[in-house]
């Protein structure tokens, strides 16, 4: 039936920093989504390969510190060049099983010179191909310190069945003019990523999903003292003020009534599924509609700079 559509919402814990490992762990959870016949499975913030959690536990807004040089290298070194093909295992496991995917990522962009990291979220289609990659606009409070500013290029919305889905990262979520971009797009089905805790999940959610009238998926990954790998740089640095949980996950979808479907789910990894029904959307568009009947572009109206951003212009 084109009108439900079963997602699948990865609430794990990355192998934090280790690109390799992350990758192969969001694998499996590709591999038993489509098990379980969903047709768009979802992870959070920056799962690969992790957030960057040392920057509120090392002093990371020290000057010229060894610490924080170093453990900036190990993390680009575990970044994503989606251009060299870094994510191709998991464009070939989509198409294989006919599935959609929301992967929350670092990236370091070829086309910004490969050295900056940007907080990414891509979408590849049930096809296997990339879609879009969001970059991050605005990283928030001490993100800013690692992640660079994004653009514009990445406000995209994509079929899916007889939904349109979109996406935003973290705090862009409590943007109004970014969400706007989304909807005027005809987004029906809003895709919120976090790198976790449902501190954040449990109001945002539901917000949007009544200010839409879209369904929307919100979903966190996990983080514990004891997911820090060993070989992590300056782990003992790190461990110091590190508090046992990091992030509790919160995943949970609300529908365009803005009414719970599924309540933010705490500490526990794994997959969460729940099938949508597009015609929840219609029936609260009815008195609603912030794009359509109960708007005024006449009077406010948004432009968007879609252009993906890049330093140097090449003429040859």
């Amino acid at each position: 039936m084109e009108n439900i559509l079963k997602v699948a919402m990865a609430q794990i814990a990355p192998v934090w920093l280790n690109k390799e490992a992350t990758l192969k762990k969001i694998e499996a959870c590709i591999q038993e989504a489509a098990v379980e016949k969903a047709e768009l499975v979802v992870f959070g913030e920056a799962l690969l390969p992790g957030y960057p959690f040392w920057l509120a536990l090392t002093d990371g807004a020290a000057w010229d510190t060894k610490v924080n040089k170093e453990l900036y290298a190990h993390y680009a070194s575990n970044a994503v060049q989606v251009e060299t093909g870094e994510l191709d295992s998991v464009c070939k496991l989509a198409q294989e099983n006919k599935i959609a995917v929301y992967l929350g990522m670092i990236e370091r962009a070829r086309n910004r010179g490969g050295h900056s990291l940007y907080c990414s979220l891509v979408y590849i289609d049930a096809n296997g191909k990339i879609k879009s990659v969001h970059r991050k606009l605005q990283p928030t409070y001490d993100e800013r310190l690692t992640w660079a500013p994004g653009d514009g290029n990445g406000l995209q919305v994509h079929p899916l069945k007889e939904f349109t889905v979109g996406g935003l990262n973290c705090w862009e979520n409590w943007m109004p003019l970014p969400r706007t971009a989304l909807y005027g797009q005809g987004e029906n089905l809003h895709i919120a990523v976090w790198p976790g805790s449902d501190h954040n999940t449990r109001d945002i959610t539901r917000f949007i999903a009544r200010e839409s009238r879209s369904f929307v998926v919100s979903v966190s990954s996990l983080m514990k003292r004891e997911d820090f790998p060993e070989t992590t740089p300056h782990l003992s640095e790190i461990l110091k003020k590190a508090p046992e949980v990091m992030a509790n996950g919160g995943s949970c979808i609300a529908g365009p009534d803005g009414e719970w479907l599924v309540e933010p789910v705490i500490d526990r990894e794994g997959l969460l599924y729940h099938s949508l029904d597009f015609n929840r959307v219609y029936e609260e568009r009815q008195n609603f509609d912030p794009v359509g009947h109960y708007s005024r572009p006449d009077v406010t109206k948004l432009t968007v700079n879609r252009e993906r951003q890049s330093t140097v212009e090449f003429k040859d």
